[in-house]
């Protein structure tokens, strides 16, 4: 017999259950105040190796994951992020990123100037190490252009490493940066008259370059088979990065390092973050604007040009060619106009600051 509306009351009413719960979702997130900040070390397929407690006795690798809240928030080696959960660091244990330290400088590159993905890199270093090699494979001054001005947008110091220089002077590749007063160090390999085991010869200018990263969280960059995995080994003694060789046909090397990695210098002296060796560093990130200010030796003779000047080749009223014929920035002046002038044509072909 069927009932009219009027019949019916509270206690017939009847409620489907949700398939997703019945506890109401909330945008409040936890605060964590028992996170515990780590270092990240290193990455690999979706977990992150930190190191817990950096300088006590306590120290420990803890391998974690990334938490739900933090979304797609890039994290990278040299990071300080916020662990919970499981901090022992035992074997089969997973701790949880839930947080991302305020960073000091974030380096970042794109694959080209006309790809405007960021690509990032390394986080709270202070010291970028360019690594090239004078010769075997040859030196390629773009490469050191483009780091510089990386470095420069992200407030990193710089320094040249030239290994190899048993192979060739490095003196003519310098004297193209001698105008910026760019701070460098030469390395090659021990003579057998040098060397206290000539079975193993060591790293002249080694010393140098461990005083210069000395207290420092530092990045190697630069290409494949320059040498940078052999200064390494040489630095962390126990790392064993894999050493390349140079192809005899192209001239470049192959990619041994495949991923960053943070390791400690002995004794607790610092950081040094090596990078897998690239073929190219894009600019597509930088905006063109940031570019002339990162060429410090042509900023200053730009001061004299016309209001809104781009610097490039038919630019009118431009005095940068003038000032660098007559030599205003030095012997290097020509080739570093051209390379600004490179750099600079391929950002505004590509800016996504003007689109």
């Amino acid at each position: 017999m069927r009932r009219s509306a009027r019949e019916f009351d509270e206690s017939d009413v009847r409620i489907r259950p949700s398939r997703r719960g019945s506890r109401p979702r909330t945008k409040d997130r936890p605060k964590h105040e028992d996170a515990v900040t780590a270092r990240v070390v290193s990455v690999d397929r979706g977990r992150w190796r930190t190191l817990l407690a950096e300088g006590t006795a306590q120290q420990r690798a803890v391998t974690a994951m990334r938490a739900r809240e933090l979304g797609r928030s890039p994290i990278v080696p040299g990071d300080l992020v916020g662990l919970v959960g499981d901090t022992s660091g035992r074997d089969g244990t997973l701790a949880r990123i839930v947080r991302i330290q305020e960073r000091s400088s974030f380096l970042r590159r794109s694959a080209d100037d006309d790809d405007q993905t960021e690509r990032p890199l390394v986080a709270n270093v202070d010291l970028m190490v360019m690594v090239t090699a004078v010769a075997d494979p040859e030196p390629r001054g773009g490469m050191i252009d483009r780091c510089l001005v990386a470095a420069y947008v992200a407030g990193i110091d710089t320094l040249l490493v030239l290994t190899k220089t048993d192979l060739r002077s490095p003196q003519e590749f310098l004297t193209s940066y001698a105008p910026l007063g760019l701070e460098h160090i030469v390395t090659r390999r021990e003579t057998p008259q040098e060397a206290q085991d000539p079975a193993h010869p060591g790293i002249v200018g080694l010393d140098a370059l461990r005083e210069r990263l000395s207290g420092r969280v530092s990045v190697l960059v630069g290409h494949s088979g320059v040498g940078k995995s052999t200064l390494l080994n040489a630095l962390v003694p126990g790392t064993d990065r894999a050493i390349g060789v140079v192809n005899d046909v192209t001239g470049r090397g192959r990619h041994t390092s495949s991923s960053a990695l943070a390791m400690q210098l002995p004794d607790e002296a610092g950081w040094v973050i090596d990078t897998p060796g690239v073929r190219s560093f894009g600019l597509g990130h930088v905006d063109p604007d940031e570019l002339l200010e990162a060429f410090t030796d042509l900023a200053e003779l730009a001061e004299d040009c016309p209001r809104g000047c781009s610097h490039l080749e038919d630019a009118p009223d431009c005095g940068l060619d003038e000032r660098v014929a007559a030599g205003d920035a030095g012997s290097a002046g020509p080739a570093r106009l051209v390379s600004y002038r490179r750099l600079a044509t391929a950002l505004r072909e590509n800016n996504p600051w003007e689109t």
